[in-house]
């Protein structure tokens, strides 16, 4: 079963994506920031991240930096519903820095349900 990590400060998006996840079969870990997030991906076994951009103690695009000096080819979505920027700066910013899909918020959950599956099934 393919395990997606879920990154996002807000637990209300968490829980939505994990069942629209688990829903479509995919093993759900969640964390609450940046720094819960590598110390998850750290422990091994995951096969895609989804990582908010704007979130308290790590923010995403620093989260992003550090995931890809752990393995450079770690597949990474980015979600964002902005900050002092528009998403969209954000969410460039994140594709620079090795996301391979990003999203702006609020999220078509389909279309990010199969961005996942393409990252995931091209193994």
């Amino acid at each position: 079963m393919t395990r997606v990590l879920i990154v996002d400060d807000e637990a209300s998006i968490r829980g939505l994506l994990r069942q629209a996840f688990e829903m479509n079969s995919f093993e759900v870990i969640e964390a609450s920031n940046g720094e819960e997030a590598v110390r998850t991906f750290r422990e091994g076994g995951i096969d895609l991240v989804i990582t908010d951009i704007i979130m308290p103690d790590k923010e995403g695009l620093e989260s992003i930096m550090d995931l890809k000096e752990i393995d450079p080819d770690v597949k990474i979505i980015a979600i964002s519903g902005g900050g002092r920027l528009e998403p969209h700066s954000y969410l460039q910013m994140a594709a620079k820095f090795g996301a391979k899909k990003v999203f702006q918020k609020p999220l078509s959950i389909s279309l990010l349900i199969e961005a996942a599956k393409e990252l995931t099934e091209s193994d």
